[in-house]
């Protein structure tokens, strides 16, 4: 669990725990934007240098696994400060993308669902399962 610090009303601050089962994609895409806000970063926050950082993100995110076997990457979860870091990186990777988001006015949530339809239409269970094959070999 990850405690942040929430700026609310006339200055006062309070803690925060945030979870997955009880933050919405709303609630961090608000938080990310605040913090953007505040340090006056949309001015820098074209498409093209969110992705170009997002990409940058994602490249220090798979640095971590660069030469690892698939069971070296599973093993590297359990140590506490691999994992930390590793952590860190997707967390910047997300941060990226939800700034892409907010400054672009896509709504995640119903760009993810339009993208699981058409997954789901490429890759039917019946030709996919436990076949890592792309949509057009099956």
């Amino acid at each position: 669990m990850i405690v942040v610090w929430q700026a609310r009303a006339y200055g006062a601050r309070m803690k925060t725990a945030l979870t997955d089962a009880s933050t919405t994609v709303g609630d961090l895409k608000d938080r990310v934007l605040a913090f953007a806000r505040e340090r006056d970063w949309e001015q820098f926050h074209a498409p093209k240098n969110l992705s170009m950082a997002l990409a940058a993100e994602a490249g220090e995110l798979m640095e971590h696994f660069l030469w690892a076997t698939a069971d070296d990457s599973k093993e590297q979860m359990d140590d506490e400060k691999k994992r930390a870091k590793i952590e860190e990186e997707l967390a910047d990777v997300i941060i990226y993308g939800l700034e892409f988001a907010n400054m672009t006015g896509i709504d995640v949530a119903a760009a993810i669902e339009r993208k699981m339809a058409a997954n789901a239409q490429k890759y039917p269970v019946e030709k996919s399962r436990g076949n890592s094959a792309k949509y057009t070999e099956l």
